[in-house]
């Protein structure tokens, strides 16, 4: 397997998950049944949450590079769905062509707006493409969870989400408003990160070689960190958009900084 997922792969990778997601929608009973994992949600708005989000970053791609994002009016098509069910299958299928469109047209490079300039990821269509892969990966989790059949996210994806996640999500230039402290997170399928947090913000590293129980663990050795979170990448993932606890995971440390983290928000 591929470090990383190549463009070419990303764009597939969506378009199989975006699949799952209708599947699993297609044999839903009903689409008024609550999201368990967005209480505030049915599956009627968990599928109008992700059109719209996919026509509006077929825009935002297609609109090249920008300091702000293009009006709601620049998507194509309506960006609210029909609630009768084939039709808006339908309608969920031609918004995630949209977005691939967008992306095979402006390919991996082509600068654009995104919403985390701060972080450590690129302000490319490559980029979107990565993140929104997480997206419909996360959400394709939800609706196969709402209805009791809820399957790990793919190996690959998870994989590349991890990492994703940590760039996107937590790497900044905003200060750490706590201790100086460094987490690491170790995907049982080999492969490791560490975040350090600081005054000077937060910055993310792959490690070199796959972490073990002893050689990075919290508090041991010359490498020690203050904190580590073990499990699946699936696991992982699932942990920081908040669909499963973290003492789900095997935690080694300070476990109040996973709590800190997740109360952090730095762009408050």
């Amino acid at each position: 397997m591929a470090e990383t997922p190549e463009f070419p792969d990303l764009v597939r990778l969506i378009d199989e998950r975006s699949s799952a997601f209708r599947a699993a929608l297609a044999s839903a009973p009903s689409l008024e049944v609550q999201v368990p994992t967005c209480p505030e949600w049915t599956l009627l708005d968990l599928v109008q949450h992700l059109g719209k989000g996919r026509r509006r970053w077929a825009a935002i791609v297609g609109a090249g590079p920008a300091d702000a994002p293009p009006p709601e009016t620049a998507a194509k098509g309506p960006l609210v769905g029909p609630r009768e069910r084939e039709a808006l299958l339908a309608w969920s299928a031609e918004s995630t062509e949209q977005l691939l469109d967008a992306l095979r047209e402006s390919g991996p490079d082509r600068g654009c707006w995104t919403w985390w300039g701060r972080s450590m990821s690129l302000q490319t269509s490559g980029a979107v493409a990565r993140h929104q892969l997480q997206e419909v990966a996360v959400h394709t989790y939800d609706a196969q969870l709402t209805l009791g059949a809820a399957q790990p996210l793919p190996e690959e994806v998870a994989l590349d989400g991890v990492e994703d996640f940590l760039l996107t999500c937590c790497a900044t230039t905003a200060p750490w408003p706590h201790e100086r402290a460094a987490v690491d997170y170790h995907a049982t399928e080999g492969r490791s990160w560490r975040l350090w947090l600081s005054a000077d913000g937060a910055r993310v590293a792959r490690l070199p070689t796959p972490g073990t129980m002893t050689a990075t663990a919290a508090g041991e050795g010359p490498d020690a960190v203050d904190a580590s979170l073990w499990g699946t990448a699936s696991e992982l993932v699932l942990v920081f958009y908040g669909r499963v606890p973290v003492d789900y995971l095997k935690v080694d440390g300070d476990r109040r900084i996973f709590d800190l983290l997740i109360d952090w928000d730095p762009d408050a």
